[in-house]
């Protein structure tokens, strides 16, 4: 059996999927046919169904719900790890909601985070994550939201932070920061789902197991190249959640989809929503 698999070229993800996809694992008959993208093209394809297994925001896995049911393994979820909002002058004091807003796509999580701690900035476009900074440093946005390895990078090059966004969800819910999961076709038989999570699960327990293995997968797909950034990066994003999200690591997921409902950003839905 082939199944189609998407997932980012950052460190967290390449990490995680390089046993399954070089097959360090056994990967009982399945082979995967890799789609690597930034996540908020991986959001946009899961809108239209096109892979069988793909990670995307969390925020983009509520309008896809009745299509791909949540894997409880390879999630990027976990305290002290959300966006942040930066910008080139030190704006804390008086960021206004008129301010011009750089995000990393509409349907990440990141944008959600950003609207829930301020509700009535609309001022928003839409870049991808790795050209953020630099607009903010060019002028071209008053701030940005940044994620992935830009959060160990922009102090070095001048930009203030203005919020935390994943401190300000902490904060207010009580819950660690749901980021991004992986998504699985409903449509596949629940076994093949319930082997999928395994392996999603089993190349994660590898990875922690054998570090060195993985390396040069990760050198050869990642954005920023200094490999302490790298280092960071992982340790940040690949944690216990990653392995299985648990009853805490499902509850804020539930919680966000909810938020997210109440909020009027997607319509209810009645599917359960993580593999059985």
């Amino acid at each position: 059996m082939e199944l189609s698999l998407g997932f980012s070229p950052c460190p967290n993800d390449t990490f995680i999927f390089d046993a399954l996809v070089n097959k360090r694992i056994d990967t009982h008959g399945i082979d995967f046919r890799v789609e690597m993208a930034d996540v908020e093209a991986l959001n946009k394809m899961a809108m239209g169904g096109v892979l069988d297994i793909t990670k995307l925001s969390y925020a983009a896995y509520g309008f896809v719900r009745n299509q791909y049911v949540l894997s409880n393994s390879g999630s990027a979820l976990g305290a002290g790890c959300g966006p942040l909002l930066i910008t080139l002058n030190k704006l804390s004091q008086n960021f206004e909601n008129k301010n011009s807003i750089a995000i990393p796509g509409s349907f990440t999580t990141a944008n959600f985070l950003c609207s829930f701690a301020f509700p009535d900035a609309d001022n928003k476009q839409e870049m991808l994550f790795s050209e953020i900074e630099d607009a903010v440093l060019s002028g071209k946005v008053d701030a940005g939201v940044i994620i992935h390895e830009n959060r160990f990078t922009y102090q070095q090059k001048g930009l203030h932070l203005v919020t935390d966004l994943g401190a300000f969800w902490e904060e207010k819910t009580g819950f660690p920061i749901p980021l991004g999961g992986i998504a699985i076709r409903r449509t596949l038989d629940k076994e093949v789902q319930q082997l999928l999570q395994h392996l999603i699960q089993e190349s994660v327990i590898y990875a922690f197991k054998h570090p060195e293995a993985s390396r040069e997968f990760i050198r050869c797909h990642a954005q920023e190249m200094d490999e302490a950034v790298t280092n960071a990066h992982i340790q940040l994003y690949v944690n216990h959640y990653s392995q299985d999200l648990g009853k805490k690591g499902r509850a804020a997921i539930c919680f966000l989809m909810e938020k997210m409902e109440a909020l009027g950003w997607i319509a209810k839905c009645n599917e359960n929503l993580f593999v059985e």
